[in-house]
């Protein structure tokens, strides 16, 4: 039901106030929330009020306020992102062990790569990726592998869009990302160098439960290093998680 004068309705508004918090952007206060959402200052702070005194945002002793527990609490009861991080992380850390760089598990979400998991190893090389972080698809080797599998209309979508360059090397021609999509399907992985960094390279390829692709399975390696073993490795986990998720049925 809308109860604004914009048409917005509460659920849309306490959506836009929860939006303004990042992984950069954890802490903040009612009025900066206000600015972010467009909201006016007394409905951005009613809604905070209401969500912290409902344990969804909880506040600080210089009344900022953050994510509160019960939010997160609430979100992994019966979630699939839960129940496949639970089959994924056992072979994620077999993979880990071999390569001794990154290992990370990403999902599709509202057309970008968002991150369930990631492995690091101290003396790692570089990597952005952040957990609950998103990526771009046509950028990530994640998202290359979860757009190449991924609906026939998020793909045209994402195809007919401006391509944004992350890096020199990030693919952002239409043709050409049409073709290399083509490709991943073929091969059943991508190998990208320097799409996000230059002095990375990421290698990925899918998970499937039943057939369905779900997630995607990558390391970021140096840019020099050799891809096969990764590969290999994330071949053999990714039918180890398989596995996992069928025996959770």
């Amino acid at each position: 039901m809308a109860n604004s004068s914009s048409g917005d309705s509460m659920t849309d508004r306490i959506v836009r106030v929860l939006d303004t918090f990042t992984n950069d952007r954890t802490m903040q206060t009612a009025s900066e929330i206000a600015g972010r959402t467009g909201l006016p200052p007394s409905s951005a702070h009613r809604i905070v009020g209401d969500l912290i005194r409902a344990g969804l945002l909880e506040r600080d002793e210089e009344n900022r306020v953050r994510l509160g527990m019960r939010l997160w609490e609430l979100a992994l009861r019966g979630s699939s992102a839960l129940r496949l991080r639970q089959a994924a992380l056992p072979h994620m850390e077999g993979v880990q062990a071999i390569i001794r760089e990154h290992t990370q598990l990403a999902v599709l979400e509202h057309e970008e790569a968002l991150f369930l998991e990631r492995l690091s190893h101290p003396d790692a090389g570089a990597n952005i990726t952040r957990i609950a972080g998103r990526l771009p698809l046509h950028a990530s080797s994640s998202g290359l592998v979860l757009l190449a599998f991924a609906d026939p209309a998020v793909r045209e979508r994402v195809l007919a869009a401006p391509l944004r360059a992350v890096s020199r090397d990030t693919v952002t021609d239409a043709s050409a990302l049409r073709s290399l999509l083509a490709s991943i399907r073929r091969r059943g992985f991508v190998i990208a160098p320097g799409s996000i960094e230059a002095v990375s390279t990421g290698i990925a390829l899918p998970v499937r439960d039943h057939g369905e692709v779900i997630a995607a399975l990558s390391v970021i390696l140096p840019r020099d290093a050799a891809t096969e073993p990764a590969v290999a490795a994330l071949l053999d986990a990714a039918r180890g998680i398989e596995g996992a998720l069928r025996a959770m049925r």
